[in-house]
C-alpha cells in the first residue's frame, strides 16, 4: 500500500515578515511605530493578534486581501491584545510601504469601519523601498476618514474620566468642552487649560482602562490649544486598552478631533489643524488635519519612514 503524506500547512508569517515603520515623522526615532504585514491572507484572528503581541507596537496592520490592478486592499489592525476597528498611524505606514513598492498614487483600503482612501506621494528621487530615509524627504500619505461627528459628554461621565486621570475641573479649558468624538471609532476628548497640565500625565491605568473598555473608546484624546486664534494643538493619547500607557501619534483620534472642531462650529472655511503629539514621551510627531465645513470627513496627513534594523 502506498503511503500518502498530507500536504504541509501554509507557514504563518513570523516577526521576520513584519515591516517596521514609524508614522507621522521623518525621523525613525520619532513618530508612532507600526508593524505592517503585506500578505496576511493565510492568517486567522488568533495568529494576527499573537503576531501583533510579539511585535509589541500599539498596532500592527495586516493586508488580508488584494486587487493589485485596482490598488485595493483588505486591511485589519491588531493591538497586542485585540483587533482595533481603525488605526490611523498604521494606515499611513501601510500606505507608504505599498507606495514604495508599487509607486505613488491613490490606494483604497477596505477596513472594519468601511472604505478608506489614501493618497500617497514619494520623496523626490525615491523610487523604491530604500529611497526614503532622509529627514524631511520621507514619503507622505493622506487618509480620508470615515464621516466624523462628535457629541458632548455628560457631567457624570466626565467626572469619572477626570478622576481616573487625576485631573480636576480647574484643569480644563472652558472653551473646549468634553466630547466623545468619532471617525471610525470613539475617542473621549478633553482639553487641558495649560501646557503644564498636559505634560504632567500620571493616571490610574486600571481605572481608565476599565472606563474605556466599558464605553468602547479607543483613546482618551487630551489636547491643549496654543492660542485661540490658531489651530495649533498639542495632544497626548492614553491607550490602556491596547496595553500601552500612551500612543505617540494617533491618526484615528486626529480624524475624530476634526469632527469635534466642526461640531463646536469652529470650522467656518477650509481649515488645517496642526497637532503635535509624542513630545512628552520623546517621540515627537506631527499630524495635519484638513477640514471643510461642508464635508464631515477629515483628511489626515503624515509622513512615514522605515525603522532601520527592525
Amino acid at each position: 500500500m502506498t503511503a500518502h503524506t498530507a500536504p504541509a500547512a501554509p507557514t504563518a508569517p513570523g516577526t521576520d515578515d513584519v515591516l517596521h515603520y514609524s508614522a507621522f515623522t521623518t525621523d525613525p526615532s520619532g513618530g508612532n511605530p507600526a508593524g505592517v504585514v503585506l500578505d496576511a491572507a493565510a492568517l486567522d484572528d488568533a495568529q494576527m493578534v499573537a503576531l501583533a503581541a510579539r511585535v509589541g507596537y500599539s498596532e500592527t496592520a495586516f493586508i488580508t486581501s488584494r486587487d493589485e490592478a485596482a490598488r485595493r486592499y483588505g486591511l485589519r489592525y491588531f493591538s497586542p491584545r485585540a483587533e482595533v476597528a481603525f488605526c490611523g498611524h498604521a494606515t499611513i505606514a501601510t500606505a507608504v510601504a505599498l507606495a514604495e513598492r508599487t509607486g505613488p498614487g491613490e490606494l483604497v483600503f477596505d477596513t472594519p469601519v468601511g472604505e478608506i482612501r489614501v493618497a500617497t506621494t514619494l520623496a523626490d528621487g525615491a523610487d523604491g523601498a530604500d529611497g526614503a530615509d532622509g529627514a524631511g524627504s520621507a514619503p507622505q500619505a493622506t487618509l480620508t476618514s470615515a464621516p466624523a461627528h462628535s457629541r458632548p459628554a455628560d457631567e457624570a461621565l466626565t467626572e469619572q474620566v477626570l478622576k481616573a486621570l487625576r485631573w480636576t475641573r480647574d484643569d480644563l479649558d472652558p472653551a473646549l468642552p468634553p466630547h466623545i468624538a468619532f471617525a471610525g471609532n470613539d475617542h473621549f476628548v478633553l482639553a487641558a487649560a495649560t501646557r503644564e497640565r498636559l505634560a504632567d500625565l500620571d493616571y490610574d491605568f486600571d481605572a481608565l482602562e476599565e472606563l474605556m473598555h466599558h464605553h468602547e473608546w479607543t483613546t482618551v484624546h487630551l489636547v491643549w490649544r496654543e492660542s485661540a486664534d490658531r489651530f495649533d494643538f498639542h495632544a497626548r493619547d492614553p491607550f490602556p486598552p491596547g496595553g500601552v500607557v500612551e500612543d505617540p501619534a494617533t491618526g484615528a483620534a486626529a480624524a475624530a478631533f476634526g469632527g469635534y472642531l466642526r461640531a463646536l462650529g469652529l470650522v467656518t472655511g477650509p481649515t488645517q489643524v496642526r497637532i503635535r503629539q509624542g513630545e512628552d514621551m520623546g517621540r515627537p510627531s506631527e499630524l495635519l488635519v484638513d477640514l471643510t465645513p461642508d464635508d464631515d470627513r477629515s483628511r489626515v496627513t503624515g509622513r512615514a519612514v522605515r525603522i532601520p534594523g527592525a
